[in-house]
């Protein structure tokens, strides 16, 4: 039997500076922009914040694979926020079934660290826990949220380029 793994790791480096790619996975309203998520309140340490999932805005494709979801709710909070160098949360990973609640099981964390590199901006992503998560959707949470922590990279260097025009 394979195991699945506790975490995932993606990195790209983003020709942006610190300063820029802070904001852009730091502030609600542009995270959202280029995640595809509506929350009700900013990002605060402590903080617990509502997402409603919302295609999109900077790749076509990606919203289309988004639209299913939309609309749908999920929790997030806010675990720490160290400016310019570190951001992470809490949330339960591919919370997608309806009817179905998440709340007793264990959240996984989600780090965005930057690292200031020659020509920009490393952007490191993991997420982590999902030993903890329930056996029968562990696999199928972390293969989820594999695939989509690739395409959210993308996405982000979409808004940062967009940004810059």
């Amino acid at each position: 039997m394979n195991a699945v793994p506790d975490r995932i790791e993606k990195k790209l480096t983003l020709r942006a500076p610190v300063s820029r790619v802070w904001r852009a996975i730091s502030d609600a309203r542009e995270f959202g922009t280029w995640f595809g998520v509506e929350f009700d309140g900013p990002f605060v340490a402590g903080a617990h914040i509502t997402g409603k999932i919302t295609p999109t805005k900077v790749d076509p494709e990606v919203a289309k694979l988004q639209e299913p979801h939309k609309g749908k709710a999920f929790d997030f909070t806010v675990d720490r926020i160290e400016p310019e160098r570190l951001f992470s949360f809490r949330w339960h990973p591919f919370a997608v079934e309806p009817g179905v609640d998440y709340s007793k099981e264990p959240a996984t964390l989600v780090v965005f660290e930057l690292t200031e590199v020659q020509g920009g901006t490393q952007l490191t992503i993991s997420e982590s826990g999902f030993d903890r998560i329930p056996l029968e959707r562990r696999a199928k949470a972390f293969a989820a949220n594999e695939g989509g922590w690739a395409h959210q990279l993308k996405l982000v260097e979409k808004y940062l380029l967009l940004q810059e025009r």
